[in-house]
Order: structure tokens, then C-alpha cells, then sequence
């Protein structure tokens, strides 16, 4: 193998995690290897979080910062061997310093800018107990339909169920009154006493 193809890989596979991390959310699995440079918290419903993501932290040496090494790493490698009167370990030299310099400004923006921001709901925020939603689905006597509502400024949908079985159409303005194992239990706006 030559420098110029070592180089041309390198660049072409950080290349192509970047694109596959931007289809997939950063979330590729390769076998036991995350791609992906996303840290997740999974809360289970009525448990309550003191902590945010940005106190975990994130560690330098991630998918992000691996697939940005490897396409500055390579990008400038290819370059400087084919365009160069450069020796290869010069050339080496400095696409390592190229590469470490392009992870370590992704590493800076993902601690600095992104994970600074994200932040850990609590049970309180995503209670849908009491959220006036719009029924999309209609909601028949024994039978499942949907409803949609707006929380923290973003639209849900949630599968639903008449509280006390009748037939709700689509279009209606409806309560959720309780919510058990996945669905909401909902009663028509119009119905419930003030």
C-alpha cells in the first residue's frame, strides 16, 4: 500500500462515518463499536433527575472526534504527498497535528456549545396528566385511537382511549385524565365539569 492510498482510505472512511453519523443521529453500531458520539440517559416515567448531561460529560476521544481525526488526518496527507516535494515522515507529522487539531476542535464544540444546553427531563415536565390534545384517531367504544398536544413547545402524539367508553371523534379537543401503560385515558373538553 501506498501513502497516497493510506491516506485516501483514512480520509474516505472518516468521510463516510461522518455521512453515516448524520443519516443515522450518531447512533451506528459497528459490532461492540458505538460510532456515535451521543450520551443518553433513560429515565424511567415518575423518576426524578438531579443531574444534566453536560455534568457527565463527554470524553475527548468519541465517534465524532475519531471520524474528524481521520478526515483532517487524511484530507491533509493526501494533499501534501501528492502536491508536495514533502519527506513522508513530514508529511506524517503533519497530518497528525492536521487530524488532532480537527477532532480537538469538534471535542471543543460539542463541550462547549452543545453539551452545555442539553439538560435531563424530569417526570414533572413530560406528565401529560391534564394536557388538552386534539383527537387525530377517532377513539371508538373499545377501541384504541390517538390524540396529539403540544408540551415544551414541541408536538407529541400519544395513543388514547375514551375514560368512560364513548365514541370520540376526530377533531375534538379532549382532557387526558390519566395515563397507563402507554396510553392516555381521555375524556371530550366539552364533557368535563368546571
Amino acid at each position: 500500500m501506498t501513502w497516497e492510498l493510506f491516506y485516501l482510505v483514512c480520509f474516505s472512511l472518516g468521510l463516510l462515518l461522518c455521512v453515516l453519523s448524520l443519516f443515522t443521529g450518531g447512533h451506528a453500531h459497528a459490532g461492540h463499536f458505538h460510532l456515535g458520539g451521543h450520551t443518553h440517559l433513560h429515565v424511567p416515567h415518575g423518576a426524578k433527575v438531579a443531574h444534566s448531561h453536560a455534568s457527565a460529560g463527554v470524553s475527548p476521544i468519541n465517534g465524532f472526534t475519531l471520524t474528524a481525526f481521520l478526515c483532517w488526518f487524511g484530507g491533509i496527507g493526501y494533499l501534501l504527498r501528492t502536491h508536495s516535494g514533502l519527506l513522508a515522515p513530514l508529511i506524517l507529522l503533519i497530518s497528525t497535528l492536521a487530524g488532532l487539531a480537527g477532532g480537538a476542535l469538534i471535542f471543543w464544540f460539542l463541550a462547549s456549545v452543545l453539551l452545555p444546553h442539553e439538560r435531563a427531563l424530569t417526570a414533572e415536565e413530560t406528565e401529560i396528566t391534564g394536557v388538552v390534545g386534539r383527537v387525530t384517531g377517532p377513539l371508538h367504544p373499545d377501541g384504541t385511537g390517538e390524540i396529539i398536544y403540544t408540551q415544551l413547545g414541541a408536538r407529541r402524539s400519544v395513543p388514547a382511549r375514551s375514560e368512560d367508553g364513548t365514541s370520540i371523534d376526530r377533531g375534538s379537543e379532549v382532557v387526558v385524565l390519566r395515563y397507563e401503560r402507554g396510553i392516555a385515558y381521555v375524556r371530550a373538553w366539552h364533557d368535563i365539569d368546571p
